[in-house]
């Protein structure tokens, strides 16, 4: 018996994905028609293909990449649950990152909409200074800002407990800082490190953490004191002093955290940025 065949058009409409994405899926290998016409390019199915097709929009609208898509085909197909399992969770993970990086955003929309000051960012007037050495205890990795910063804070901060009942050698010398190692914005895969100032003799369970001495040099600095989102201002007006006085960046930027998030608001946060120059 000849198995019949869907037109693409018919084809569309039922599973609800355009034929744009239905050839976008034929040329990945996700969904291949079930017949080509070699002359034309027409494509068309055959019923038991609907199902995937519906799935494949399913986990497309769920945020899912197409490479990721052809993994969880492959996965189910294979009946490797943890598979499924690892994505999904991956992928939750990225969903509560966007979540509280919009509800940042709102909240500033709001303290916007209620406070016609909120440009007048409070910054200090740029100052050249010189750091001395610090020695540091560091976590480095790469990812997204709102994700990666604040897991390896947790990370460093969890060295700090207590084990086994004891508690660790070495002590905090000084606020908490970010290191930002990359040359420009990146949203995915930033390279980022996590470095907490520490005296004292050091044993980390964690390998991924290390103990380094930063060099001294000489900053250019502002302080600023408000909401983390408005950071950006602060590097701002750090690169247009690095420029007016005629120096040159010489090495990755810094922030130093000078109060806790937990204890104070959000508008009185303060925050110093560096930018090392030559």
């Amino acid at each position: 018996m000849t198995v019949e065949r869907i037109p693409i058009g018919t084809f569309s409409r039922v599973t609800r994905l355009s034929q744009r994405a239905l050839r976008l899926y034929d040329e990945r290998g996700l969904l291949v028609p079930a017949e080509k016409d070699v002359c034309t390019g027409y494509r068309s199915y055959t019923a038991d293909q609907i199902g995937r097709g519906v799935t494949i929009g399913h986990l497309v609208s769920l945020g899912f990449g197409l490479a990721e898509v052809g993994t969880l085909l492959d996965a189910r197909t294979a009946g490797d649950r943890e598979t499924i399992r690892r994505l999904f969770v991956a992928r939750r993970e990225a969903i509560g990152s966007e979540v509280r990086r919009l509800a940042a955003i709102d909240a500033a929309l709001a303290r916007g909409g209620a406070d016609p000051e909120v440009f007048a960012m409070s910054i200090t007037e740029p100052t050249v200074k010189e750091v001395p050495a610090l020695r540091v205890l560091t976590r480095r990795g790469t990812g997204t800002y709102g994700e990666t910063i604040p897991r390896m804070i947790g990370e460093i901060f969890g060295a700090l407990a207590p084990r086994n009942g004891r508690e660790p050698a070495f002590r905090v010398a000084g606020p908490l800082m970010t290191i930002y190692h990359d040359n420009e914005y990146r949203e995915q895969d930033a390279d980022l490190e996590v470095a907490l100032p520490v005296t004292g003799r050091v044993e980390v369970e964690n390998p991924a953490m290390e103990l380094r001495t930063l060099p001294a040099t000489r900053v250019v600095s502002v302080l600023y004191t408000g909401p983390y989102e408005g950071i950006s201002s602060a590097h701002e007006a750090v690169f247009g002093a690095v420029r007016t006085l005629g120096l040159e960046w010489n090495g990755p930027a810094r922030e130093i955290y000078l109060n806790d998030p937990n204890r104070v608001g959000e508008e009185e946060l303060m925050t110093e940025v560096q930018y090392p120059v030559a």
